[in-house]
């Protein structure tokens, strides 16, 4: 509990005995007054004062400003049981306001809690506690068990578990040993790690999260701001018809001058617009709250917004939907068994580090007798041609794409179309085989696409530099709707640009992608996603909503978010607007008392709050 709500619970505590004492002695005491006048001086004393500093600023019709004339103008014409009841009841609302704020920011200020306070700086082989500010690329530092990692960086030495939770929403601690990469902002469960620096802390993965939460609240939702205005035009229009109210029935009618300046009291009083603009931003606040709490970091309400209404989205293929990783898919030698064949391709891709050659050595699995292997040379935009000595011959291998075997006038024989990158091997002018190299599809894929489908996305399209039929293969496995191959980082821009052309009005567009070289994509469309790119500082910057994870599915969590924070608003102004409109007539025609306007004032505001606290609950789509 915040200083501010304990000071407010001692001023209630002390003011409503005191009012209740002057409902007691009303009528019976002539002093019946006083007790009225302490408890409003204790319990609303504030509120004039505000309403004077916002008028000293230029801000004149504000809540404060309608609390303070209501009030003064029950006083006046000696309705002081009501005037208390109206400040006491008031500050109730407010209270339960402050509070329910504080709840909501609550998911906000655990992740800002990531901010490391220190960094232990080796110099010397001595440990120096330091600035993170003060450490360099390339630096050491040691962190100890319980201690947040305060600057990325590789372990060098030493293994254990970091609590990732307030990064990225996993319950599951990520074990790491030399040679892992460690972000900033996680916390060492156990064991010392002996880490190298990769990025200054101006740089690192804590510094642009904390960025991204505090400009977050700054970029407002077309709600958001329609209420901002409502209120600017709705509050003066309100205190001129209350002033109405209060002179022209006396002067049409003659006389009743308390009555009229009564109602329009009450009618001050059930006009304020506290439910509105303090629900409403609470909402968008809960919802981009719940989203951070899940790993789901958005750059502003108005994209929380955008992701309500989402009916297309566009993936990236490699390292989005696919792992970046390859791995063989597929073996069909001409002759000779399939292990026959990977081993001799294991052999000629030997002393290659390319991602291909690594993924063929893994799926031999065996250890490469390198005295086996001859002349090794690269055929550039072709492939290898190596000799490899081989049950008492040497072969002449040549290793490589469609290209190297038609320049060698070998006919190959395929069964159809590859879905990855095939690799073709010959003995001199003899045909060997294939071996197909794919990118492995991200497990989580499947259950993503179909959570978009039931959240009622309409349209799913991958783009891909890869060849158009790969990129089909690709999506026909895992269901995707509409395949564009074979582009360039230009070319998707452009691909982009004719689907927003195409896309239904009032629905949004969302690009999903690594992070890494999509920014000129992510920033044309209507939201643009990085997926696991926190890393990036293009992802930050392009970038409108940040998935710290590599799980698609957290798409389908960042849409219901959306949409339920969406639907709270929507409640909210329906209600709180439904219900003072209705109050306000009442007022007017004489149907409702003060008490009826501060209890319908309150009652909604509370109300509308406790119902934007709800936007902060959320479980994980499974």
């Amino acid at each position: 509990m915040t200083k501010k709500q304990k000071k407010m619970i001692t001023r209630l505590a002390v003011g409503a005995p005191v009012f209740i004492l002057g409902l007691l002695v009303e009528g019976k005491v002539s002093w019946y007054w006083l007790p009225f006048a302490v408890s409003y001086l204790l319990v609303g004393y504030d509120i004039p004062l505000r309403a004077l500093r916002n008028l000293r600023h230029g801000q004149l019709f504000d809540e404060n400003f309608l609390m303070s004339l209501a009030t003064f103008g029950a006083i006046g014409i000696g309705a002081l049981e009501e005037a208390v009841g109206v400040m006491l009841f008031y500050q109730i609302g407010e209270f339960f306001n402050d509070y329910a704020v504080n709840r909501s920011r609550k998911s906000i200020t655990e992740l800002m809690d990531i901010n490391p306070e220190y960094a232990n700086l080796l110099r010397d082989g001595k440990e120096e506690k330091v600035d993170p500010y003060e450490v360099s690329i390339g630096d050491m530092i040691v962190i100890k068990p319980g201690e947040k990692v305060p600057l990325d960086g590789v372990v060098v030495k030493g293994a254990g578990s970091l609590d990732t939770r307030a990064l990225t929403g996993e319950s599951m601690p990520a074990e790491v040993k030399e040679g892992s990469e460690v972000i900033s902002g996680s916390i060492n469960l156990n064991g010392v790690l002996e880490v190298q620096v990769t990025s200054l802390f101006d740089d690192s993965t804590v510094a642009k999260i904390l960025e991204l939460v505090e400009n977050a609240s700054s970029r407002k939702a077309k709600a958001e701001n329609f209420i901002t205005k409502f209120a600017r035009v709705y509050t003066p229009v309100v205190v001129i018809l209350a002033a109405l109210l209060a002179v022209i029935p006396p002067l049409l009618l003659g006389g009743g001058w308390g009555v009229w300046i009564y109602r329009a009291c009450s009618f001050l009083v059930v006009s304020c617009p506290c439910a509105l603009v303090i629900s409403v931003p609470l909402s968008f606040f809960g919802g981009l709250g719940a989203a951070s709490r899940h790993g789901i970091l958005m750059k502003g309400s108005n994209y929380l917004e955008a992701m309500a209404s989402l009916e297309t989205v566009v993936f990236d293929k490699t390292g989005t939907l696919t792992n970046g990783k390859f791995k063989v898919t597929e073996t069909d030698p001409a002759e000779g068994t399939e292990e026959e064949l990977l081993k001799l391709a294991a052999y000629g891709e030997f002393h290659s580090n390319h991602p291909i050659a690594l993924s063929v050595k893994e799926a031999y699995g065996k250890a490469v007798d390198e005295s086996k292997i001859g002349l090794a040379e690269e055929i550039a935009g072709y492939g290898i041609r190596a000799e490899i000595e081989d049950g008492g011959r040497t072969r002449n291998l040549f290793i490589g794409n469609a290209r190297l075997m038609e320049q060698r006038n070998i006919e190959i024989f395929e069964k159809g179309i590859a879905a990855g990158t095939t690799l073709y091997l010959a003995d001199g002018e003899t045909y060997l085989g294939s071996i197909t190299i794919s990118d492995t599809i991200r497990e989580d894929v499947p259950k993503a696409l179909k959570g978009l489908k039931d959240s009622g996305v309409k349209r799913l399209v991958m783009l891909t530099g890869d060849k158009p039929e790969v990129g089909r293969a690709v999506g026909e496995a895992i269901g995707i709707d509409e395949v564009h191959g074979g582009l360039l980082p230009g070319d998707k821009v452009g691909k982009v640009e004719e689907l927003l052309a195409k896309k239904r009005e009032g629905s949004t567009l969302a690009f999903v992608g690594d992070g890494i070289n999509d920014a000129p994509v992510l920033s044309r469309s209507d939201v643009g996603i990085a997926m696991g790119g926190i890393g990036s500082g293009a992802a930050v910057e392009a970038a409108d909503v940040v998935i710290m994870t590599d799980e698609p599915s957290k798409l389908v969590d960042a849409i219901r978010i959306a949409r339920k924070t969406i639907g709270i608003v929507k409640q909210n102004i329906v209600f709180a607007i439904g219900i003072k409109v209705l109050v306000l007539f009442l007022s007017a025609f004489g149907f409702a008392n003060m008490w009826t306007a501060v209890f319908s004032d309150v009652g909604v505001s509370v109300l509308a709050i406790l119902n934007a606290v709800r936007a902060l609950k959320y479980e994980n789509y499974k």
